[in-house]
């Protein structure tokens, strides 16, 4: 179904935080001040690997108007961080290894005397060879960065037999991908505002996406308990996953409580490149064979991802780049070997697809390329070779069965945009001028959501009816432009037929909401649909009997609605108890509250996942032969992902998605030379924008679920960005012949590329 503002007309309703957002009234927790607010800074390294022989911070604390510098020998509890393990330190003593390792910070009356202050702090280093290059981190010869070496992580996914199995095979296809490293580029960098109490609490406003989970980290850093530690972490300006990690939150907390006072930390945009993280740069080797039916018979893949110089989330990146390595096909012999090694370079850590995006780029390649030796539609290879509904997960785990992969395969075929490949097929050179060239190309996906199996995927929710007779939802969920607000709000009004009015939701703050789980991996609107199903029956129950009491109209017969509750028999929509009334009579608060996990599956490996969203990409595109420029005219989206709960948001989850994709496809590359960043700011480092996106985006849903399936509707945060890059760059094929391995797509490789192409033409 087209996602439209007619066909979801009772949904389709003013995002709560919309107008303060497009208005700029919004304030971000990096807006906010304090009185007597200090302005904190780090200094980081001088040099991407070096042994740091002398700190020296007399000139720097002798300074007007410095309140704190602090090194390594002045935090209190564990100087290190790490959402997964940790291992990076909060301030350098003895070695740095990237060129964003922090060595010491500051807090100061103004941010002028605060980077001044930086300028007078003398470290005295002594440099290491430096490890930028991924290929050659585990030779022997190479310097250890860590003292297990520069393996942060191997993952393996075998089933069949391999032995002798390309030789039977009718085609091969043996090629190696390249993927950048893409950043984040919220509107927001990574800052905050950091309060100490008179209690002797602190009270962090940081953007985050697990509040619990940064408490639970900045305690250690500390040496405090959590209950010490409040931590407010909605609204943001924009994540991607790259705030899920500690970012400045450890030198806002330890200077504010070493000088008492309030400290305000922002980074600038050049900070936020150089200390923050990035999207796995990866190569993916892929050898794939077919028989002559175009049955999928081997696949044999070999990934190698680069996550710089610490781990934060790089071996689930990598579990889950492996897991989805075979994409959602039917391959008797598989064998996937996964590598992310330790270099010097720039961070790598979660981003949004979470190394789905590289790993679906090549292996939709792949197919593309047998279709084409088949002399076969590659929409047709993708069906003879399609998993049916009841097979199991990727890594031969039991999954939940939908027919999410045929329904989003027979809807793309559907799609008018899909058409216009056979006519471009017709006559390629179908473009308003002579030097343009236009195609046509698909890509089909599945992306699990949730954390996966092993690892801990805790949530719950609070449900409550306020003095004020407001039903008042609590999760410890994060905003950061994903629609939150407009998701539950609509679940809410769903649950109990209320109004708007009648509806408070508090989220994104540990003294006020139970602990949620991580808003990532695609898990938040799921986990607030379960528990809401879960909180109902004992909070209805409640509000009926309570109502029940005061009117003397049997509970059964009682209905939440607008208002209050109300006659279940009575047309006029008037409640007989308002919520007001009922919170004022209560005895004891009407409350209800669940603690549970996120669905995994029963068995499998690590990390392998149980619920999963299927999508389909279709990309038009326009190449501009004289100059390699490709534009991206209109894409279409076909996403099985259960009911839509929310159609604004849900649209603007796939459009945002995409556009992001768009990015890593065509222009987005954070480069490196000797480990240091070469684009310090948007001015080099380029983004899509609005007059870049696809004049046209359809969004179709496929909102079917089997008979008996409980688990409701799947997360969309990320199908939207897996599965464009190789649309376009089958699209690319299609309109010039050219076949892409690496991105981004370099217009000058288009170019050479033409060039070559026309002179083996020219000779024929």
């Amino acid at each position: 179904m087209l996602l439209n503002r007619n066909t979801y007309a009772s949904k389709w309703i003013v995002r709560p935080d919309g107008k303060e957002k497009v208005t700029g009234e919004l304030r971000y927790l990096t807006d906010l001040t304090a009185p007597g607010m200090l302005h904190g800074k780090v200094l980081r390294s001088q040099y991407p690997h070096a042994w740091i022989l002398s700190i020296d911070t007399v000139k720097a604390k002798q300074l007007p108007g410095v309140r704190a510098v602090l090194t390594a020998a002045d935090v209190p509890g564990l100087n290190l961080f790490g959402i997964a393990f940790p291992h990076q330190p909060v301030l350098c003593a003895d070695r740095v290894r990237y060129i964003g390792d922090a060595v010491a910070c500051v807090a100061a009356d103004t941010e002028d005397i605060a980077e001044y202050a930086l300028s007078l702090i003398k470290v005295v280093y002594e440099p290491l060879p430096v490890v930028d290059n991924p290929e050659t981190a585990l030779d022997p010869t190479t310097i250890k960065l860590h003292p297990d070496g520069n393996l942060l992580h191997r993952t393996s996914l075998q089933h069949g037999d391999m032995t002798g199995v390309f030789e039977g095979c009718a085609h091969v296809v043996e090629e190696t991908y390249f993927t950048p490293r893409q950043m984040h580029t919220y509107m927001e960098t990574e800052g905050g505002l950091f309060i100490p109490g008179v209690d002797g609490r602190l009270t962090v406003y940081s953007p985050t996406q697990h509040g619990y989970k940064d408490r639970f980290q900045l305690a250690r850093i500390l040496g405090v308990p959590d209950e010490r530690i409040r931590v407010v972490s909605s609204p943001i300006g924009g994540s991607f996953g790259g705030k899920d990690e500690l970012n400045v939150q450890p030198f806002g907390a330890l200077l504010a409580l070493t000088t008492k006072q309030p400290v305000k930390m922002h980074n600038s945009r050049r900070e936020s490149v150089i200390a923050g993280i990035k999207r796995h740069p990866m190569r993916l080797t892929m050898k794939t064979g077919v028989d002559d039916q175009g049955k999928l018979i081997a696949h044999q893949v070999r990934i190698l991802a680069d996550t710089g110089a610490y781990a934060t989330l790089g071996c689930e990146v990598l579990n889950f780049a492996t897991e989805h390595a075979i994409g959602p096909y039917r391959i008797p012999h598989v064998d996937v070997e996964g590598t992310s090694v330790y270099t010097n370079n720039g961070v790598s850590g979660e981003f949004r697809g979470f190394g789905g995006n590289q790993v679906i780029f090549a292996v939709e390649s792949q197919i593309e390329r047998l279709a084409e030796k088949l002399g076969m539609g590659a929409w047709e290879l993708r069906r003879r070779n399609l998993r049916e509904p009841d097979d199991p997960g990727p890594m031969g785990q039991p999954i939940v069965a939908t027919e999410g992969a045929a329904q989003v395969w027979a809807r793309a075929q559907a799609s008018p945009l899909w058409a216009k490949r056979a006519a471009y097929a017709r006559q390629p050179a179908a473009a308003p001028e002579p030097w343009l060239r236009r195609g046509v190309g698909a890509a089909l996906v599945m992306h699990g959501a949730g954390l996966g199996l092993g690892i801990p995927d805790h949530s719950g929710g609070r449900i409550e009816l306020t003095p004020e007779g407001k039903i008042q939802a609590s999760f410890g969920f994060e905003e950061f432009g994903q629609g939150l607000y407009a998701a539950l709000t609509l679940m809410l009004q769903d649950s109990f037929g209320c109004a708007a009015d009648d509806i408070r939701i508090v989220i994104g703050d540990t003294d006020r909401v139970p602990s949620s789980g991580s808003s990532t991996a695609s898990r938040a609107t799921t986990m607030m649909w379960r528990a809401l199903q879960r909180l109902k029956p004992a909070f209805v129950l409640a509000l009926l009997e309570q109502a029940s009491q005061l009117c003397g109209i049997p509970a059964a017969e009682l209905v939440t609605g607008a208002g209050g509750l109300l006659h279940k028999d009575d047309a006029t929509g008037k409640p007989v108890v308002t919520y007001a009334e009922a919170a004022a009579a209560a005895e004891k608060p009407i409350i209800a509250q669940t603690a549970f996990d996120y669905p995994t599956t029963p068995q499998g490996q690590v990390g392998a996942h149980y619920l999963y969203t299927y999508a389909a990409a279709i990309a038009e595109v326009e190449v501009n032969m004289l100059t390699g420029r490709i534009k991206v005219l209109a894409t279409d989206h076909v996403i099985a992902a259960g009911p839509v709960i929310n159609p604004m948001g849900f649209l603007g989850q796939i459009e945002g998605g995409s556009v992001m994709a768009l990015g890593f496809t065509l222009t987005e590359d954070a480069v490196m030379n000797e480990s240091r960043y070469l684009r310090h700011n948007l001015d080099t480092y380029v983004v899509p924008t609005f007059r870049d996106s696809p004049l046209s985006i359809q969004v179709d849903a496929i909102e079917e679920l089997p008979e008996g399936d409980t688990f409701g509707p799947r997360g969309v945060g990320e199908i939207g960005s897996v599965g464009l890059a190789p649309a376009i760059t089958a699209a690319v094929r299609q309109a010039t012949g050219i076949w892409v391995s690496q991105l981004p797509i370099s217009p000058q490789d288009i170019v050479q590329s033409i060039d070559w192409l026309e002179g083996v033409e020219a000779s024929d």
